[in-house]
């Protein structure tokens, strides 16, 4: 694996394509709010009128099928923005938002960004990159579940925990947050005896390691080889 700098690993908050100037403007019509963890911030067919920063804290994106299987599709947490991205008004959100921490989150009305917008051109064009960005996120985790199957899912999501969560450790990178292999197995849609298996492998290939409860990336390059890694910017490039 080559030796990776701080600046590689660590996170990047996805609002990171606003310039200071136009962000100030969108926190201008924040609302704030607390919200404990366990808390839901909306719910699958909810009304889609709003978008949503985290000042403090995460929020869990999930969506549930038919059979009540839950699907991890986004961990957000401090600095990121996120909201439906349709556009329309008198949509409805299609996933659930859970609170996993004591959060600060601020609201932001559709109708007040859509005014902000029309009057500094800056800032919808600086909001045109951030949907993009979120739809290039979407795009790159469907590629790695429909081309590459469950291991190079499980590959893929791992450097993107590393993208996150990651810390330089030596010559490894330890991600500090703590996930259980059911959880891992709901970010991928696989069973988590499916996962036990596929770390295992992972581990006996010496590409990761495990240290209570924390996964230690041992060779980056392995796992890139696995998912056929195309390299995508750390801001994208995360869960």
């Amino acid at each position: 694996m080559a030796k990776q700098t701080q600046s590689e690993v660590t996170s990047n908050r996805n609002t990171e394509v606003f310039s200071q100037e136009n962000f100030k403007l969108i926190e201008e019509i924040m609302y704030e709010t607390k919200l404990a963890a366990g808390t839901h911030l909306y719910w699958e067919g909810d009304p889609a009128d709003k978008f949503f920063y985290i000042k403090q804290g995460s929020v869990q994106i999930t969506k549930s099928n038919d059979e009540g299987k839950q699907f991890i599709l986004y961990m957000h947490q401090t600095g990121d923005l996120f909201g439906q991205l349709d556009g329309l008004h008198g949509s409805t959100h299609t996933m659930t938002a859970e609170i996993t921490e004591d959060s600060v989150i601020c609201s932001i009305l559709s109708k007040d960004l859509e005014v902000l917008m029309w009057q500094h051109g800056a800032l919808a064009v600086e909001f045109m990159k951030w949907m993009g960005m979120m739809h290039r996120m979407t795009q790159a985790k469907l590629r790695d579940l429909m081309m590459f199957g469950k291991p190079g899912a499980l590959c893929s999501m791992l450097i993107r925990l590393s993208n996150t969560y990651g810390t330089v450790r030596g010559d490894d990178i330890l991600i500090t947050k703590k996930l259980t292999n059911s959880e891992l197995a709901d970010m991928i849609g696989a069973t988590r005896e499916s996962v036990n298996r596929m770390l295992g492998d992972l581990k006996k290939d010496g590409i990761i390691d495990q240290e209570s409860s924390h996964i230690i990336i041992k060779d980056l390059d392995g796992l890139r080889t696995i998912c056929q890694c195309e390299n995508c910017p750390s801001n994208v490039c995360r869960i």
